[in-house]
């Protein structure tokens, strides 16, 4: 990211970006763990999967019009404050179904500010021809702390088949404070005269004309809904097998730490492979992997497989994020990111609620089976976005 005069604010930024998907990727399955202690019917668990994206669907497109108006820091410091209230709400009202729901509600409009400054911030402050590494950068922060969440259950559940929810909690509170305090560490970014323009003229309906873009919405919808089918469905499938839960948080974290491994490298592999093939060949890994992942193996082989979906579903999300970015004029990024989250969020309403009328009737192998073939659908998708000119290869400006 080359914008700003110096980078003494990235260690702030990339903590910042891990901090928000650890205590995400942590809440949201023991969220999961505590309706089951709870003894929540199977077709609930969907409905509270849902509830996380069902205020953020409405809230996405104004929060980028907020980045863009008035700057990214901003929309992530609502984004901390409401973290620590969310984390709040599950220590203290955590022990009822419409505790559960009302503290997944201000997570999910927590993340959603957290996140969409973030995107519009990689976005402002990056040269184009960088984008595709910056946002593989940026995203591998974000799989790091995915893999740190399921840790957490890890340590603190150990191997019952219901960890210690209440520790959990307790703890990824005082990791919300954390995260306030580096959202104020930011600095103030100064807006060109050129992106407060386009911030007051632009519009959704622009955006949404532009070529390639509704496409590039959808695949990005998919990938991030089987993203979170994997995190609300593999304690279920564990449950279903009895498989420990620390067995599924490893799993879990496996997934994430695949993440990571093909967005640190995406630069080059986009440089090598081109964005459009890369990006139909990863949502195509994605959906044998997670088709796999349903069918009964033993407990390495479930490893190998759910390795293969986190490559292929960690390429889909940066990819998606740098082509928007780079054909968006300034001032209008962050609409087009918070374009890119509202798609999501609408497949994170729309695709739980589906998937727990599945698991009534079979269960969540049926679940995982029903993403992939989503997950084919994008891939057959994704051939038609339109390519834009080559980035050059990061290896040369290095």
């Amino acid at each position: 990211m080359s914008s700003s005069p110096t980078r003494a604010w990235l260690p702030w930024f990339y903590g910042h970006t891990f901090l928000i998907q650890a205590i995400t990727f942590v809440l949201r399955p023991t969220a999961i763990y505590r309706a089951l202690e709870l003894d929540v019917p199977a077709h609930w668990l969907g409905a509270l999967g849902a509830s996380f994206a069902i205020v953020p669907l409405l809230l996405a497109v104004p929060s980028g019009h907020a980045a863009d108006r008035f700057g990214e820091r901003r929309v992530m410091l609502v984004g901390a404050w409401l973290t620590v209230a969310a984390a709040a709400a599950f220590v203290l009202v955590g022990g009822h179904v419409w505790g559960l729901l009302v503290a997944s509600v201000l997570l999910g409009v927590a993340h959603l500010g957290a996140v969409v400054g973030q995107q519009a911030l990689v976005a402002n402050r990056t040269d184009r021809s960088r984008y595709d590494t910056a946002f593989g950068h940026y995203t591998f922060a974000a799989s790091a702390g995915q893999a740190l969440g399921p840790f957490l259950i890890v340590l603190l559940g150990g191997r019952q088949a219901i960890p210690r929810t209440d520790a959990i909690f307790a703890s990824v509170l005082a990791m919300s404070v954390v995260l306030l305090l580096l959202a104020l560490l930011l600095p103030r970014f100064a807006q060109s005269p050129q992106g407060r323009a386009a911030a007051s003229d632009g519009s959704v309906r622009s955006l949404l004309r532009r070529p390639g873009t509704v496409r590039a919405l959808i695949v990005s919808c998919i990938v991030l809904a089987a993203v979170d089918i994997s995190l609300v469905y593999l304690p279920v499938l564990g449950s279903e097998r009895d498989i420990p839960a620390g067995t599924i948080g490893a799993l879990l974290a496996c997934r994430a730490l695949a993440s990571m491994v093909s967005r640190f490298f995406l630069g080059r592999l986009t440089a090598m492979v081109g964005r459009g093939r890369l990006l139909t060949g990863s949502v195509a890994v994605s959906a044998v992997g997670l088709a796999l992942v349903a069918v009964p193996m033993p407990t390495w082989s479930l490893f190998v497989v759910v390795g293969i979906a986190g490559l292929g579903l960690g390429a889909g999300q940066p990819l998606t994020m740098s082509w928007l970015a780079e054909s968006t004029p300034p001032g209008l990024r962050g609409r087009a990111m918070s374009l890119r989250l509202t798609g999501n969020r609408l497949g994170q309403v729309l695709v739980p609620s589906a998937a727990g009328l599945v698991a009534a009737s079979s269960g969540a192998a049926g679940v995982l089976w029903l993403t992939a073939g989503g997950l084919v659908l994008a891939g057959i998708s994704s051939r038609s976005i339109p390519t834009l000119p080559p980035p050059p290869d990061p290896r040369s400006s290095a």
